[in-house]
C-alpha cells in the first residue's frame, strides 16, 4: 500500500482518484449490446451469454426444479444464517414504514402523500468468483415489504449453465418471482427492453463491475430508473492509537478481496498505526484464498497520515466512501460531522462485513464518489411519493385569486381560467 504523510489540499483530488475506468471507456461496447438485445431479444441474450460467459443454454429461465435441486445442496448452517440474516434485514427495513401525511394548508384545502410500490423491479446479483447470494436478501426483502408486484433476478450462469444454489435458495426464501441465468450488460439490457422472456421492469437494483455499473446508467436513457452508479466496492477507515491494527487490517483486506478494482484507505493521526497495519495487511493477505484479487486491490490503496481529526474528516468528506469505519477515541467528532459516507461503522467490534451480511442495514450503497449525492438502498427505494389535494367551495375561495394572480403574471391564460370559471360558479 502506498504511504501518503501530510499531502497538500491541492493533491487530495489525485490522491483520492478510484482505480476505474471512464463511461467513456466501456460506453461504445455497452451500446452496442443493448442494440443487439432491443433488437433481438433472446437470441442477442444467447449469444452474448456464449461470448462472456462461455456457456451454451436451452432456457435462461430458472426451473422449480433447479430451485428445489439447489435447497438440497445449501447446508442447513448456511440456511439457518440467511435466515437469521433476513430477519435482521426485514426489521430494519420495516421500521423505516411511514404512514400518510396529511396537511390542511388552509381551510377547505387538503393535501396528503402516500407511498406506493414500484411495481416491477429487477435485481442484479454478480456471480463470478463471488456468488453474492446476501445481495438478494439486500434487495428482495425490502422489495417485498415495499409490496413490489413483480421481482425479477438475473445472475450470469458458471460454464456448466449453473448459478450457485446459494443464490437460488435464497432468491426463492425471498419471493423473487422470476429468476434469469444471465449476466453482464446482457442482463441490464434484457430487463431494460424486455425479451420474449424477461419482463421489461421499472427500475434496476444491484452492484456489478465497470460494465454493469456503465449499463445500469446508460439504461436511464431508455426510461428505466435505477438504485444509484453502485461499482466497485470501497473503504476507508480512520483510525488513531485506539485501534486494533489487526482489526483495520481485516477491515482492509475484506473489501479488497471483492474484486481487483476495489480500493481501500487507511486514513490516521498515527504514524505507529500505520505501520502496524502495513505490517497486519501484508501477513494476513498471505494466507488469504483470494490473495492474488486482495494484492491487486491493495496496489490501488493508500495509508494517509494527517496532524489531526479536523484534517482527517476534511479529506474523508471530500472522498465520500461507500464504506466508512470509524475507529478512533473521538468517534463522536466523525459521527457527527460526517457528511459523505454510504454507511458507517463504528468502534472496535463493529467490522464492515457486519453490513454486508446480517446487523441488518444495506450493504448496496453509492460508491466512486457518488455517497456526497445517492442514498444507500433502503425501503423507500422500491417506492414512490404520491402527493393527493382535495379542495372544497371554501378552498377554492381562499386561494383562487392567489392562483389567477401568479398564473397571469405568468402568462398562462389557461390556469388562470380554470379557477376563475370555479369562482363564478360560486
Amino acid at each position: 500500500m502506498k504511504k501518503i504523510y501530510n499531502p497538500e489540499r491541492n493533491t487530495w483530488s489525485e490522491i483520492l482518484k478510484r482505480p476505474t475506468q471512464t463511461v467513456a471507456d466501456i460506453e461504445g461496447t455497452v451500446l452496442d449490446v443493448f442494440k443487439e438485445v432491443k433488437a433481438e431479444g433472446n437470441k442477442a441474450i444467447n449469444r452474448y451469454t456464449k461470448k462472456f460467459d462461455k456457456v451454451s443454454l436451452d432456457s435462461i429461465l430458472i426451473s422449480e426444479e433447479e430451485i428445489d435441486k439447489a435447497k438440497q445442496l445449501v447446508s442447513e448452517e448456511l440456511k439457518e444464517a440467511i435466515v437469521l440474516a433476513k430477519s435482521n434485514i426485514e426489521a430494519f427495513h420495516a421500521a423505516q414504514k411511514t404512514d400518510r401525511i396529511s396537511v390542511e394548508t388552509t381551510n377547505g384545502v387538503s393535501c396528503w402523500q402516500e407511498k406506493r410500490p414500484i411495481q416491477k423491479v429487477g435485481l442484479y446479483i454478480p456471480g463470478g468468483t463471488a456468488p453474492l447470494f446476501s445481495t438478494i436478501l439486500m434487495l428482495a426483502v425490502p422489495a417485498n415489504i415495499a409490496g413490489c408486484a413483480e421481482i425479477v433476478l438475473c445472475s450470469p450462469p458458471d460454464t456448466e449453465g449453473k448459478i450457485n444454489p446459494a443464490i437460488l435458495y435464497t432468491a426463492n426464501l425471498c419471493g423473487v418471482t422470476k429468476i434469469f441465468k444471465v449476466g453482464g450488460i446482457q442482463a441490464i439490457a434484457g430487463m431494460t427492453f424486455g425479451t420474449e422472456t424477461i419482463p421489461q421492469v421499472y427500475k434496476i437494483f444491484g452492484p456489478g463491475n465497470q460494465f454493469v455499473t456503465v449499463a445500469k446508467q446508460l439504461a436511464t436513457k431508455f426510461g428505466v430508473a435505477i438504485d444509484m452508479p453502485a461499482g466497485p466496492s470501497e473503504l476507508l477507515v480512520v483510525a488513531d492509537d485506539t485501534a486494533n491494527a489487526s482489526f483495520v487490517a481485516s477491515d482492509l483486506l475484506s473489501q479488497a478481496e471483492h474484486g481487483k478494482d476495489s480500493q481501500v484507505i487507511l486514513v490516521s493521526t498515527s504514524k505507529e498505526l500505520i505501520s502496524a497495519v502495513e505490517k497486519e495487511v501484508t501477513s494476513q493477505c498471505d494466507v488469504l484464498p483470494r490473495k492474488e484479487i486482495a494484492e491487486a486491490a491493495i496496489a490501488n490503496s493508500k495509508l494517509i497520515y494527517v496532524e489531526n481529526d479536523k484534517e482527517a474528516l476534511e479529506l474523508i468528506n471530500e472522498y465520500g466512501p461507500e464504506h466508512f469505519i470509524v475507529c478512533v477515541a473521538n468517534q463522536d467528532y466523525y459521527i457527527d460531522n460526517i457528511m459523505n459516507a454510504g454507511s458507517v461503522f463504528i468502534g472496535n467490534y463493529t467490522p464492515e462485513s457486519a453490513g454486508d451480511y446480517a446487523s441488518g442495514t444495506n450493504h448496496t450503497l453509492p460508491t466512486n464518489g457518488y455517497a456526497k449525492q445517492y442514498s444507500g438502498v433502503n425501503l423507500d427505494s422500491f417506492m414512490k411519493s404520491m402527493t393527493f389535494q382535495k379542495i372544497s367551495e371554501e378552498g377554492i375561495k381562499r386561494i383562487g385569486n392567489a392562483i389567477e394572480i401568479m398564473a397571469e403574471a405568468e402568462g398562462l391564460q389557461a390556469h388562470k381560467n380554470a379557477v376563475t370559471l370555479r369562482l363564478n360558479s360560486l
